[in-house]
């Protein structure tokens, strides 16, 4: 296949925007953006949270769903989504008997059972090429409540390729401050070799 100026189009399976990309990768276990557990910063970001009704979550980009079974566990409703058949499937297998709900879907397609409280992420900004960002801020706004949390891990780096795909921080402000306030943030203690010494915890709150 060519595109319109002649060049070689890359196949569905080297293209991070298409599901094939992440179906490949899941197909072969090549997977180091997988802690194969919880993260510190959202375990004691849970604990700080008072006793009231449990929050209704949504895990965008959702991999192999080790948060998605924690927070379950918590008694949170937890609709957790990927594009990704292979990694629907295995998050599906981590996931077993539990109560939330494991979406095939699109992101920025979704609508399901929006407004949500929580947005979780984790190397799901990072896994999109840069051009699909614009509507990041936008979306992720759109799925919350007013006042709803945007809570996780972002990776800064201006590293070309990827992905994982660094943002600067004034990028990061542009997609956001918009639509929230940044209310916490501190450095990463327990990163991954592949994001490490570059990602930070945040918290933005939307207005």
């Amino acid at each position: 296949m060519e595109t319109p100026s002649g060049a070689t189009a890359k196949p569905d399976h080297q293209r991070p925007e298409r599901p094939e990309f992440w179906d490949h990768r899941f197909g072969q276990g090549t997977t180091p953006w997988d802690a194969g557990g919880v993260p510190q910063d959202l375990r004691a970001w849970v604990r700080t949270r008072g006793t009231g009704s449990p929050p209704r979550v949504l895990i965008p980009g959702c991999g192999s769903a080790h948060e998605a079974a924690f927070l379950d566990a918590l008694g949170w409703p937890v609709v957790a989504l990927d594009f990704s058949a292979k990694a629907i499937e295995t998050a599906r297998r981590n996931l077993g008997d539990w109560k939330g709900r494991l979406a095939h879907d699109d992101f920025f397609a979704h609508e399901g059972e929006a407004p949500y409280d929580l947005i979780y992420e984790r190397a799901f900004l990072c896994a999109l090429p840069r051009r699909l960002w614009a509507g990041y801020g936008e979306r992720t706004a759109r799925l919350l409540a007013p006042g709803g949390i945007l809570a996780g891990y972002f990776f800064f780096s201006d590293e070309p390729k990827g992905p994982p795909f660094g943002i600067g921080r004034e990028e990061l402000d542009a997609l956001l401050a918009p639509h929230f306030d940044l209310v916490e943030e501190r450095e990463v203690a327990d990163s991954l070799p592949v994001f490490a010494g570059r990602e930070r915890w945040m918290v933005w709150k939307r207005r």
